[in-house]
């Protein structure tokens, strides 16, 4: 296997040298900038002096909660959807209170042919949490389209909330003023968002390359769906953010076992027959499937909510995290899906079934112990994920923070033969978790190695495009 430099470690042995190299990247941490007063909503009503650090960031973990409920186990596909979903949610609440924010400013103008924003009315007071509020209910609305017709969450949370709020503001002219400011964001984010895919319109993509070596679905269907094949040409939020990110898998080789292509598939099939309950638990854990699951990478927007939960941040660095992190995610996704319609390197069941355990039986064929998702192996999807997402908490939140991950707690799972509580994972930096994700997939059966190294990689390198091209602060 050769050297890496990656920013997330696969490895423990590799923990110590490489984090280092991660720490140089990083921005001060921005918790230092809160301050949580005692104020409340019926204080300095004019202007715009009660400004969003004033506020509590309830309403986001309100709405991420709504959101999580129609993600969860859905009835319909929303394909590789989530990071999407999280980004213009982010940006939205972003550009919702950020008047209210002075030492930040919009993201109009910085972003991918993002429009501009509506202006507040000059001398006049908003409440920010009403703004969050009717902005995260309208891009839900808009985004949130799978939903099922009987669903009537986003209504009830944008009317108990406004209800709440509305007591605690006491005057109406600035609770509607509030809630229309709010909207009119989102309206401008939404219609922004749908101008992001071209592709949806565009021929199917029919494989034909099914030569050794190249990817090749396991059921068999050259014809792949266009937001899977295409997903990878979406716009991405931010300017030059996949741009030299892709790193390149080893060179072919079925013959040569001490090659470096041989040895990254052999130790995935090692593993598969040697497989503890531990590396099964976890396997299984960020597995994240269709039933009773966050498909498609929707895991990271409740491990976002159990952050903030957590950290308590208010109202202004929940947004801007918000917003960073989806952005960050939502490119990566992108830049991932791009790089395997590119690369089209084929899946472990694949090299293993034809090479190391070869059959053309299918009753006695090597399976992993995940299924094995329909696209290529080489970058893994969920390591570029977390690289990018975990990245860019840590230059919102620091490097050095605990947090425990309960995201399937109270959920049961059979492991060799035993019943037990999927339960929690803690960590010490957000770091830990990429890895944990990244050796999860290779405990899984689902990809090598280095599949899972370099898609870390491409995420963190994705992040820090997004951290040197997009300023927040004035």
């Amino acid at each position: 296997m050769k050297s890496k430099t990656i920013c997330a470690v696969i490895m423990p042995l590799l923990f110590a040298s490489v984090f280092l190299s991660c720490k140089k990247e990083m921005r001060p941490s921005l918790m230092s900038k809160m301050e949580n007063s005692g104020l409340n909503g019926k204080d300095d009503l004019n202007g715009h002096l009660k400004q969003a650090k004033t506020f509590s960031s309830d309403v986001v973990k309100e709405w991420l909660e709504t959101q999580m409920s129609m993600l969860y186990s859905p009835k319909k596909s929303f394909g590789v959807n989530a990071g999407r979903y999280m980004a213009y949610s982010g940006v939205a609440l972003y550009e919702a209170v950020v008047p209210g924010m002075p030492a930040y400013q919009s993201l109009s103008g910085q972003l991918n042919e993002m429009p501009a924003m509506p202006k507040t009315e000059p001398g006049k007071a908003y409440h920010w949490p009403t703004c969050a509020n009717a902005a995260l209910a309208e891009i839900t609305r808009q985004l949130f389209t799978f939903r099922e017709a009987a669903d009537h969450s986003i209504e009830e949370t944008e009317d108990r909330l406004n209800t709440a709020f509305e007591a605690e503001i006491g005057n109406a002219a600035i609770f509607e003023r509030s809630k229309e400011f709010g909207k009119a964001v989102a309206q401008k984010i939404a219609e922004w968002a749908a101008t992001d895919h071209p592709w949806s319109s565009w021929p199917q993509m029919v494989l034909t390359d099914n030569s050794p070596g190249k990817w090749w679905p396991e059921n068999n269907n050259p014809v792949m769906p266009n937001p899977l094949a295409y997903w990878g040409n979406t716009r991405t939020i931010v300017p030059g953010s996949i741009d030299n990110v892709t790193s390149q898998p080893y060179t072919y080789n079925d013959v040569d076992k001490n090659s470096p292509y041989y040895k990254d598939f052999q130790e995935v099939y090692d593993i598969s027959k040697n497989l503890t309950f531990q590396q099964k638990r976890l396997a299984l854990y960020y597995n994240d499937p269709m039933v009773n699951g966050y498909p498609g990478g929707a895991s990271y927007i409740p491990v976002f909510k159990q952050i903030l939960d957590q950290l308590n941040p208010m109202l202004d660095v929940a947004a801007f995290a918000f917003a960073k992190t989806g952005m960050s995610l939502m490119d990566a996704t992108i830049g991932s899906m791009k790089a395997k319609y590119t690369i089209m390197q084929e899946r472990p069941f694949q090299f293993i079934r034809r090479v190391i355990e070869p059959s053309t039986d299918p009753a006695t064929w090597w399976k992993p112990l995940i299924g094995t998702p329909p696209y290529s192996d080489f970058p893994a999807n969920h390591a570029t994920f977390a690289g990018s997402f975990t990245h860019a908490l840590t230059t919102v939140f620091g490097d050095n923070v605990h947090f425990i991950n309960g995201t399937y707690k109270g959920q049961q799972i059979t492991i060799d033969g035993n019943t037990i509580d999927m339960g929690t994972y803690d960590y010490n930096s957000f770091y830990a978790l990429a890895n944990d994700i990244a050796i999860s997939r290779v405990y899984g059966g689902i990809h090598t190695r280095l599949a899972v190294e370099e898609g870390i990689n491409q995420g963190i390198k994705t992040a820090q495009n997004v951290d040197k091209k997009v300023k927040f602060l004035k």
